[in-house]
């Protein structure tokens, strides 16, 4: 049975779907896509069915990485379906914490840059570049490659 990880933002159309395209093309290079799954929703629902915002696709094929996507929300039932969630920012942390059904399973949500070893630890958010610049989607990109390497490397321990 594959390990499932859920990556998750506000819309599901630009960090989060990012950070599943490199995840899941960061696997296939190490080795495990076989054995993680990756996908991604939006604790908001007001771009279900939509694909990924064009600079997020622009950024994503420029660098190399898949950009299918189609944005879905977030519900309660998806805690039985993953082994990890992991929020981009704090705010869809503590909204997927609320959305869970219990305490002990909110716990388990993970921030993404909490596995950047740049990060501090009160620097865990992957800013919102929605509407900004070429730059803004360059620095996402920038800190989801390095979080999901620091992903990688403790999912190699825990799958070995």
């Amino acid at each position: 049975m594959a390990y499932r990880i859920c990556m998750v933002c506000l819309g599901n159309i630009c960090r989060s779907p990012m950070a599943a395209a490199v995840l899941r093309h960061k696997l296939a290079e190490a080795g495990l896509d076989d054995r993680v799954f990756v996908e991604s929703a939006g604790t908001g629902d007001w771009h279900v069915g939509q694909g990924a915002h064009p600079p997020a696709r622009a950024m994503l094929v420029a660098n190399g990485y898949d950009d299918t996507h189609t944005a879905r929300q977030f519900v309660p039932r998806f805690y039985d379906d993953y082994d990890l969630v992991i929020a981009l920012d704090a705010n869809n942390r503590r909204d997927l914490r609320r959305l869970a059904p219990d305490p002990e399973i909110g716990d388990r949500v993970r921030m993404l840059r909490s596995y950047d070893p740049e990060a501090g630890e009160d620097d865990l958010d992957v800013p919102d570049p929605y509407g900004g610049t070429t730059a803004d989607y360059q620095l996402v990109l920038d800190q989801v490659e390095r979080a999901c390497d620091g992903l990688i490397a403790e999912l190699k321990t825990q799958l070995h």
